[in-house]
């Protein structure tokens, strides 16, 4: 073999060998450097190398990616046959037709779709957004739910049984109650076989026999009214009418005062101008409310929390720990029934105790029954004179199918949740939920049209089809319970349409946030409803937002992830618009058609600023949020606080107000000291004024970040690439601003809701309360706790301001 021996000095005498080392080290001298400044060279070969490559790649991602017309040209990773933005408002304009959103009512009213029931509905929403080109999936959680088995309501009298042995004292049955809605030959849905029955979700079972007292609208202050006049509540039933609050809290309240049952009727004194009573016919003849009218409804205490009341906090799916109901729902037995139906048993009282007009004007407003011979007298019913009501249900767990349809947009931290309820009380459902259905299916179809012609959202946009709603917001609930880690980084904003359409006139309730978004919106839509040619939906509405409370599917967004919310749809009531048939059998395809929305033009309308709205905050480069008229309403919100400080006797206008005034839980014992809550109240203002500054100069950039990024040309890559990073920064401040405001311990008594702002009130539980655990505490009269209530707030204003400085 050969060796290496050429190599190694002083060896060269002796002949290589097996031996010899085939390496061995040899002294040489330092190799000498070509440049003088070769290391040096180096690293500024390589950096310039590097430099050129990043900015060829640079280059050729703000070519390639960056559409040619576009109200967000340039933005990286953006598909390059990008729709135009205005291209993609035409559409979402020009796609929806009443003529689909008929067939869409038509499908979702043809029978029952109660909540855990309606998997056959589902797939088939699952099924047509699939085929419009949103990928969708069926998404079950197992929830604790109610179904009724039986019902009974009867007024039993006791009478002297005459025979020759004996007098004996007997029950009679003097009215039995069918429990029932009139089968209506114009109306098909009304006899379906497989009707559902007159219930109550979540009530308790139970069979009980007692005198009753009229409760009115069982509101907080008409219990109180009814305990100051010496009325015995103990061991009674209580006859309440529908109305002001919601039906659960009405429930939580006789309960709690030691009643062993609620009857629940609908007064027609509470439908305005249109009744039998002014000389309107009944549906289906005209717009009057029907008789056998009833108001079918979860009694869940939705103000306490809403979802599935055994897993609150956390989501319903299978093998998770169950907590007791005690407190969630109630534990006595609920009925309701029609106003035809409570004729007897209102009747059965006059002559017995007080007469409502003996109170005050709160228990006179709106009666509605004086002219069927109702003398609206209090009782308790003698002793002679029961109710017997008996409740049977059937509670297990089982699934509810949410739908949810993903459109994947470009920046993955960025969503836009858009929801609609599809569960029904009844077979039909045609205003509640599914005239949202129909929208939010017009909707999605819009936007598959503009995915067929390449476009690609900015926002990933998610599309919700909840079930559960009508229980307790169950569906909702436990998806946000689930998903709450990437929607507290990812989720923008939620819109909510639960009932799209029920009359011609707009209404929606908001976080501040979004207010601009909303006017805007409006303002590009026309109006079906034009007194002047061209009008738009902006131009007749009234503009007034109300604030976000509880009652659908919204409330787990803004309430417990703090994400800005909006529900808005076609709900309002006028002087003469139709009554809404409310969680009855006749909110049916017929009434709609005939009633509702002929020819489904206002489906068409709400499907518009659905779309659009949706458009707008998924779609444009900056989020359309408005920071400073958030710090307007906060400033706003606490001089409603020092009023209620100053003001015990406010002037009542609304009916909001009045019920809202109502449904105070007022203390008698006063702890702390008032003088120095109101002085510590004063330093809010402070913060407010700096949220409003620093929210004044960010409205300010995002707007003039938007006016810049529309005309930027695209060789100038280095400015574009900053302006996006800035309007990235500048929308993430946007996203945290709601986040902000949650308190992770939660309100008093009820931590599930995490919001300091915005929650429903606690007596009232739809109406939204503002700055809910300062109130309570001030409604109470415990200064004390109202000071804690302060700091929490002043802690998350002041959190806000660094949020988005």
């Amino acid at each position: 073999m050969m060796g290496s021996a050429g190599l190694h000095s002083g060896r060269d005498d002796k002949m290589a060998n097996e031996y010899t080392p085939l390496i061995t080290t040899v002294t040489v001298g330092a190799p000498r450097q070509r440049y003088p400044h070769q290391t040096l060279r180096r690293f500024c070969t390589i950096g310039l190398s590097s430099t050129l490559i990043a900015l060829f790649i640079t280059f050729l991602i703000t070519v390639v990616f960056a559409p040619p017309h576009s109200t967000h040209r340039g933005w990286p990773g953006h598909h390059k046959k990008h729709l135009p933005y205005e291209e993609l408002q035409k559409i979402l304009l020009d796609t929806p037709s009443p003529s689909k959103a008929a067939e869409w009512s038509k499908y979702y009213t043809a029978g029952p779709h109660l909540a855990g029931k309606n998997l056959s509905q589902a797939e088939w929403t699952r099924d047509r957004w699939n085929e419009w080109g949103v990928k969708s999936e069926v998404v079950a959680y197992d929830t604790y739910i109610n179904y009724p088995v039986d019902h009974r309501l009867a007024l039993l009298e006791k009478s002297k049984s005459k025979s020759k042995s004996t007098d004996e004292e007997a029950w009679k049955v003097s009215f039995e109650a069918t429990l029932r809605e009139d089968v209506l030959d114009e109306d098909p849905t009304t006899g379906l076989d497989d009707s559902i029955p007159t219930f109550h979700g979540y009530s308790a079972s139970g069979n009980v026999t007692g005198s009753y007292v009229y409760v009115n609208y069982g509101t907080y202050w008409d219990f109180e009214d009814l305990l100051k006049a010496n009325i015995s509540l103990e061991g009674k039933i209580a006859v309440a009418r529908y109305g002001g609050i919601f039906r659960g809290l009405k429930v939580k309240r006789a309960q709690e005062l030691g009643m062993i049952g609620c009857v629940i009727f609908t007064d027609p004194g509470d439908d305005g101008k249109i009744t039998e009573a002014n000389g309107y016919d009944t549906y289906p003849n005209g717009p009057a409310r029907h008789p056998s009218s009833v108001q079918r409804g979860s009694v869940q205490f939705l103000s306490v929390a809403p979802g599935d009341p055994t897993t609150p906090g956390y989501p319903s799916l299978p093998g998770a720990p169950r907590a007791p109901v005690d407190g969630a729902i109630p534990s006595i037995p609920s009925l309701p029934i029609s106003f035809v139906e409570a004729l007897p048993i209102l009747k059965a009282l006059n002559g017995h105790g007080p007469q409502a007009k003996d109170f005050n004007e709160y228990w006179t407003k709106n009666t509605g029954l004086d002219y069927k011979g109702v003398e609206y007298n209090i009782g308790p019913s003698p002793d002679n004179i029961v109710l017997n009501l008996v409740n049977e249900q059937e509670y297990t767990i089982t699934p509810m199918w949410d739908v949810i349809g993903i459109i994947n947009g470009t920046i993955p931290d960025e969503v836009i949740v858009v929801g609609n309820h599809r569960d029904a009380w009844i077979a039909g459902g045609a205003g509640d939920p599914n005239s949202g259905s129909a929208v939010l299916n017009e909707v999605i179809r819009g936007f598959g049209e503009a995915l067929e012609k390449g476009w690609k959202p900015l926002r990933t946009i998610v599309f919700g089809s909840w079930d559960g709603e009508e229980y307790g917001l169950v569906g909702s609930t436990e998806w946000v319970e689930q998903y709450l880690p990437w929607l507290s980084v990812a989720n923008v904003a939620y819109i909510n349409v639960d009932v799209g359409v029920r009359s011609p006139t707009f209404s929606a309730s908001a976080a501040p946030l979004l207010h601009k978004l909303l006017y805007d919106v409006t303002a590009l839509v026309q109006s079906p409803n034009q007194t002047v040619e061209g009008q738009t939906v902006r131009d007749v509405w009234d503009g007034y937002i109300s604030t976000m409370g509880s009652g659908s599917d919204f409330t787990a967004f803004q309430d417990f992830a703090g994400i800005p919310s909006l529900d808005m749809g076609f709900g309002g009531q006028t002087d003469d618009s139709p009554i809404y048939q409310y969680h009855s059998n006749y909110d049916s395809y017929h009434w709609m058609a005939e009633f509702g929305d002929p020819g489904f033009v206002y489906h068409k309308t709400m499907a518009q600023i659905l779309g659009l709205t949706t458009a707008k905050l998924a779609d444009t480069p900056l989020v359309s949020l408005n920071a400073t008229d958030y710090a307007d309403a906060l400033k706003g919100y606490i001089e409603k606080v020092e009023t209620k400080l100053t003001n015990t006797h406010p002037e009542l206008i609304t009916e909001e107000e009045i019920f809202e005034f109502r449904a105070r839980a007022v203390g008698t014992e006063v702890k702390g000291d008032p003088v120095l809550f109101e002085t510590q109240l004063a330093r809010l203002y402070k913060s407010v004024a700096d949220l409003r500054s620093a929210a004044v100069k960010l409205d300010a950039k995002a707007e003039k970040l938007a006016e810049k990024v529309n005309h930027i040309p695209w060789w100038k890559w280095i400015t574009k690439l900053k302006i996006i990073h800035e309007i990235r920064f500048t929308n993430t401040k946007y996203k945290n601003i709601e986040r902000a405001f949650l308190y992770q311990p939660g309100l008093d008594s009820r931590p599930w809701f995490k919001h300091v702002v915005f929650a429903p009130g606690i007596w009232t539980g739809y109406a939204g309360a503002v700055f809910p655990g300062l109130v309570e505490s001030i409604d109470k009269k415990d200064f004390n706790n109202a000071l804690k209530w302060v700091d929490i707030i002043d802690d998350c204003i002041e959190r806000a301001t660094k949020t988005i400085e």
